[in-house]
């Protein structure tokens, strides 16, 4: 009786030993998975150029009545301008990247190089830590079930903080559309058309396309919060594969991002880029 006690004493012990030790491969395995998702980096940037146009001299008006402007006469006009919008700025470029298993000081255990770059590009105001898991629609930050029901509580204070106050071409106004495949941010995965969005100009014409597939040059106005006034906003735009820009010539990105159009604002608004590879 007694070696029966003792025995099944000793299968007990081996059980919670099995057990233990399945738990530990499960935390393991819980922490390896942990870091399996990879998340945006801070890239090395180059800027290569600095585009913008020439200032342009005044338009002479003086030959309407038999070659003169004369006085004694009422010139009705009409004007057309064009003028350059320093409420926001662009930027445009390449991508070039690999694969690495590095450590904390960067040192290389084995690293991999890419035939073809894929993944996003992402840029934001906040100088600190993103909160990747966390990033999401605009709209989900107010509660709303959708777009179509948001009040864009996330864009009207981005507009209030950067002074863009004039209603045509605000931050609300600019991403007006819900026109943007799939994306996936780290872990997270947003849906086809959930998002408030614009498509920056191809060979200097507006896009246009059936489907937001096929569709270039996404820009997805993003935060990262659980509320209206947690986050930050983040700025996405997925790679492309060395097409045509809106100069004609080949980029793997195109981007807009708002700049304080502040009364006597005379410095410039910094932003802070990542990209993420897939």
């Amino acid at each position: 009786m007694i070696e029966m006690r003792t025995q099944m004493l000793k299968s007990a012990a081996r059980g919670i030993n099995t057990l233990a030790f399945l738990l530990a491969i499960v935390a393991m395995l819980a922490i390896i998975s942990h870091f399996v998702n990879s998340l945006p980096v801070g890239p090395v940037v180059d800027i290569t150029a600095n585009l913008t146009p020439n200032a342009t001299v005044a338009t002479k008006v003086n030959s309407t009545v038999n070659g003169s402007s004369p006085g004694g006469y009422i010139f009705i006009m009409t004007m057309d301008i064009r003028q350059q919008n320093t409420r926001w700025k662009a930027y445009v470029g390449n991508v070039t990247g690999t694969f690495a298993l590095d450590d904390a000081n960067t040192n290389t255990f084995y690293q991999w190089s890419l035939t073809s770059i894929a993944g996003e590009v992402y840029s934001t105001r906040a100088s600190g830590t993103v909160t990747w898991a966390q990033i999401n629609c605009t709209w989900a930050a107010e509660g709303a079930l959708r777009a179509s029901l948001s009040n864009r509580t996330i864009e009207e204070r981005e507009n209030a903080a950067l002074g863009h106050v004039n209603q045509d071409d605000n931050i609300t106004a600019t991403f007006d559309r819900t026109n943007h495949s799939s994306v996936t941010i780290g872990s997270i995965v947003v849906g086809k058309n959930q998002c408030f969005t614009l498509q920056t100009w191809q060979n200097d014409n507006e896009q246009s396309f059936s489907d937001s597939d096929d569709a270039n040059f996404t820009q997805i106005i993003m935060y990262d919060g659980t509320n209206t006034t947690n986050g930050n906003v983040v700025y996405v735009t997925p790679i492309e594969a060395n097409i045509e820009g809106f100069n004609s010539n080949l980029y793997d990105f195109q981007m807009i991002v708002p700049e304080n159009a502040g009364i006597g604002f005379s410095s410039s608004t910094a932003y802070y880029f990542y990209v993420e590879l897939s």
